[in-house]
């Protein structure tokens, strides 16, 4: 999400998803971008996205990626992302802390909300 807003934290992102010969894309993760992004920018934006991340190789979910998933303790559509990975032997770049610490990661933290002081 962070490459596709544009913001200052997408150049750790930048690299593995311009990568598109190597870049792996789990379907779920076109599912959870593109609902994302139509509910903050539009169908149009949403769209435009997708087609971005379809240049990489989209990967469907299966009955035995279905249960290669399941043998993960977390949450169903993050079982299925690393459940992907592994299956292709890739690595997953993410912000989300559910994956912090698991094989073939690479985990950036999000940073904490910036607060404007009240005068």
């Amino acid at each position: 999400m962070e490459y596709f807003a544009g913001t200052d934290r997408a150049a750790f992102f930048a690299g593995a998803i311009e990568d598109e010969a190597n870049l792996i894309v789990p379907v779920i993760s076109i599912y959870e971008v593109f609902k994302k992004v139509l509910r903050e920018r539009g169908e149009g934006a949403a769209l435009q996205v997708v087609s971005l991340m379809q240049t990489g190789r989209v990967v469907d979910l299966d009955c035995d990626l279905a249960l290669e998933a399941a043998q993960y303790s977390l949450p169903l559509a993050d079982s299925l992302i690393y459940a992907t990975a592994m299956r292709h032997e890739a690595t997953l770049w993410t912000q989300d802390e559910h994956f912090q610490g698991l094989q073939n990661v690479r985990y950036f933290p999000k940073r904490p909300p910036t607060r404007t002081r009240a005068r």
